[in-house]
């Protein structure tokens, strides 16, 4: 079904939900009105907009599909940034990876134009996908100086290639006394991606980095927030790693924002971890269709989670 938004643009219908998320404590109800509490002077909002496999569409779709005709694109995603942050100032915009390849416009600029365009949207972070790959380690050393924001990779190790030092492992953002920690996880690129094309770079087991990574950043920096930016797709029938693996292999982890399977999750899934805490796992289909939002929700006196509000914009 679909019907108009506030921007007067045609949407698929979406669900909302808010989840107490924070065990042992007078959380919320379903039901509630999240922006109510939001005003609160008691709480602070977290908003994180997530978007993944954009593939290069900077412009709207065309052709004579409902489903996809003038809609999506880096010019809506960038608007919608714009609106969000005014009214929320603790606002991030995020992307799981795989910017490149999918439009002519990779294919005469390669890499340039799209971290141009990205960083002018307010791109805050983003990791890399096995398309970024596309052409070659070059393909991504050479359009890399344009990008405005982070890129985050925690399991490729570039050490022995043309872009050692150009990845940060982790990436902390300060928001209104809140600390959100960001680390990446790409997908196993053998098989996947030909080998001259990522050369050297060595691939390491995504659960163990993530398991490195998340205490890294609760524990030693003191994050109140942990998000996972991962590339691995959300699951499989065979046992390839997924953020479903991801989600019940970590301990800090609050939310996996994936990419690479180009998933439409109507809402958020809710899974358990190592220690049966609940872990957000997201995914915002493909090509800037919709772009994620995840509302956490701390109250400021001791910056615990109390819920999480989830929309499809």
């Amino acid at each position: 079904m679909l019907h108009r938004n506030w921007m007067g643009e045609s949407v698929m219908n979406r669900r909302r939900f808010i989840k107490n998320i924070a065990a042992g404590t007078a959380g919320i109800s379903l039901g509630a009105v999240p922006y109510d509490l939001f005003a609160h002077d008691d709480f602070t909002s977290i908003s994180i907009l997530h978007t993944n496999d954009i593939h290069c569409h900077i412009e709207p779709f065309t052709g004579t599909s409902e489903r996809y005709q003038n809609k999506g694109g880096l010019a809506r995603i960038a608007r919608l940034a714009s609106i969000q942050k005014q009214k929320n100032p603790n606002t991030l915009l995020l992307d799981a990876g795989d910017m490149f390849q999918g439009t002519p416009y990779f294919n005469y600029f390669k890499g340039e134009l799209m971290l141009k365009v990205m960083s002018q949207a307010g791109y805050d972070a983003g990791t890399i996908g096995n398309h970024e790959f596309d052409n070659g380690l070059e393909g991504i050393k050479d359009p890399l100086p344009n990008a405005g924001f982070p890129i985050i990779s925690s399991n490729y190790d570039f050490s022995d290639t043309i872009l050692k030092g150009s990845f940060p492992r982790y990436k902390i953002f300060r928001k209104s006394g809140i600390k959100i920690g960001l680390y990446g996880i790409g997908i196993e690129l053998n098989n996947l991606v030909g080998k001259k094309n990522y050369g050297e770079t060595v691939y390491n087991n995504p659960l163990e980095v993530a398991r490195e990574m998340e205490s890294f950043l609760k524990n030693d920096k003191k994050c109140d927030l942990v998000i996972c930016l991962s590339h691995l797709g959300l699951r499989y029938r065979d046992n390839k790693v997924s953020d479903m693996d991801l989600a019940a292999n970590t301990s800090f982890t609050d939310l996996i924002i994936g990419g690479h399977t180009h998933t439409y999750l109507e809402k958020p899934l809710e899974e358990k971890n190592k220690l049966g805490n609940p872990v957000i796992i997201n995914q915002a289909w493909w090509g800037g269709l919709v772009v994620g939002k995840i509302d956490f929700v701390f109250e400021k006196s001791k910056n615990n989670k109390k819920a999480v509000y989830a929309d499809l914009l």
